[in-house]
């Protein structure tokens, strides 16, 4: 769909289904067949639990981004909430590190992409050529062409992103449902056939065990946020968006509950633990049917080609992702202003799509991708407690603003979000920490750099003066907006 020349709003192609699928998209991506081993070797069978509470903290989350989309329907997700309730600089530390997650879990999904391709290919052709330079080839040529896509049709890489998780879901499905009945609880326990277990079994690791194992697997349930950073591109945002929040966390918690218990209750915490990023592909090996077809396993083979979906789908959600938070920033001049810019024919950000690209393109080769994941997880940690922060002083600020979905038992949720979101940023590495604040003097000095004005003015009245209070044009949030 096209725009007029200069157009900063980007036209809603997109419907419940389809912002529902970036959610999933994002969530039930690498993190499935990544984390599942990781959590385990961590907390043991407790492993399960482990998604099942950071589900559970991820909700008070959720349900502030469900508020804030249903009152600011704006593009940028947490960046457009902050954008709207706090000072210009607040503002752009969230965009900031939002953007920096996006862009930084792009690389990883796109290197996950890459050897979980090779490995499938190999399964039927072993001269697929491998190797360290190769795997990084073949990385880069997927952020490629999921940002041509992204640049030529906002709806096109909807619609694949639509398809691609449904694959995706229909493989786990299958995965499901050969390895439920396989499921033994002294394997799950790891004890002997017959023998009794109790809770000292479950939390084999210890019961502490399970913070730190939460905080490296949180990053799994981040996805709803990118489904706010559409907002503007989703049909009627104000009642979609929370429906798309609530739809594909829910579905998101479930799958991994059943995807992890029957990895545990089938491969064991240990063994599983020990496979690492393989370990969905071992538990499913261990009890799918051994029928070969072409020369491979056919349960090995549709786990690996449902890796391979996996990694595209997480890929095309944060390129959707990081693009639309560079969009808000470059429209709200807190970045260049070209990056705010709709293509006259395609509608789509052309510009925040090539300059996310440029970023995912150089961390995808050059990044320590360790480093990187794990300053992805503490910086959506913080931006989430900022949001949750946000409903607070939004509901204080404006407390008459159109809000067409409420938090239930507010101020519970929103506090309760702010505490264990702080709460498992504190199990996060004192390096990451280090490395954390380095990042954000760096946006310091961009800030600086791209806003001479606004920093002088906020020298001048201190760091509590907002300068954008007095531009015109400024947003409204009281103004209805349009809806079906």
């Amino acid at each position: 769909m096209g725009a007029e020349q200069g157009d900063r709003s980007p036209a809603a192609s997109l419907g419940l289904l389809d912002a529902t699928m970036v959610g999933i998209g994002a969530m039930i991506g690498a993190g499935i067949f990544v984390l599942t081993g990781l959590a385990a070797e961590i907390a043991g069978p407790a492993a399960i639990l482990v998604f099942a509470l950071n589900g559970g903290v991820t909700t008070f989350t959720a349900l502030s981004y469900a508020e804030l989309a249903s009152a600011i329907p704006k593009n940028g997700g947490g960046y457009a909430y902050v954008r709207e309730t706090f000072s210009d600089p607040v503002a752009f530390v969230m965009g900031w590190t939002r953007w920096f997650t996006y862009t930084a879990a792009g690389a990883l999904y796109a290197l996950g992409f890459s050897s979980n391709f090779v490995e499938f290919v190999h399964l039927y052709w072993a001269g697929l050529p491998s190797g360290p330079v190769w795997h990084v080839g073949y990385a880069l040529l997927a952020v490629v062409s999921f940002v041509a896509l992204n640049a030529l049709s906002t709806e096109a890489s909807g619609g694949a992103e639509t398809i691609i998780t449904l694959v995706k879901i229909g493989i786990l499905g299958v995965f499901i449902i050969f390895g439920i009945g396989a499921v033994s609880p002294e394997t799950f326990m790891g004890v002997e056939e017959g023998a009794s277990f109790g809770l000292s079994e479950f939390f084999s690791q210890g019961t502490l065990k399970v913070l730190p194992a939460m905080g490296l697997t949180f990053i799994a349930f981040q996805g709803y946020d990118l489904i706010a950073t559409v907002t503007e591109e989703v049909e009627n945002p104000r009642k979609n968006i929370p429906r798309a929040i609530f739809l594909s966390l829910g579905v998101t918690v479930l799958i991994y509950l059943l995807v992890v218990g029957v990895a545990i209750g089938t491969l064991g915490a240990p063994r599983l633990g020990g496979a690492g990023e393989k370990a969905v592909v071992e538990a499913a090996v261990s009890f799918m049917p051994d029928v070969a077809l072409f020369g491979a396993s056919i349960g090995a083979a549709l786990i690996a080609f449902g890796a391979v979906f996996s990694t595209i789908s997480a890929l095309n959600a944060v390129v959707i992702g990081s693009s639309r938070v560079a969009f808000a920033m470059g429209r709200e001049g807190q970045l260049p202003s070209q990056l705010g810019n709709i293509h006259h024919d395609y509608g789509t950000p052309y510009s925040a799509l090539m300059a996310s690209a440029a970023i995912m393109l150089v961390a995808t080769v050059v990044a320590p991708i360790s480093l990187v994941g794990n300053l992805a997880s503490l910086f959506s940690l913080l931006g989430f407690i900022v949001v949750n922060l946000a409903v607070i002083k939004l509901r204080r600020d404006q407390p008459s603003l159109n809000r067409p979905f409420e938090i239930p038992l507010y101020p519970a949720p929103p506090v309760l979000g702010c505490v264990l979101n702080l709460l498992l940023a504190a199990f996060i590495s004192p390096l990451t920490w280090a490395v954390a604040v380095g990042w954000l003097l760096f946006g310091a000095v961009v800030y600086a750099g791209l806003n001479p004005g606004r920093v002088r003015v906020l020298l001048s009245r201190g760091q509590s003066a907002d300068p954008d209070t007095e531009s015109a044009g400024e947003p409204d949030l009281s103004e209805p907006v349009e809806e079906d």
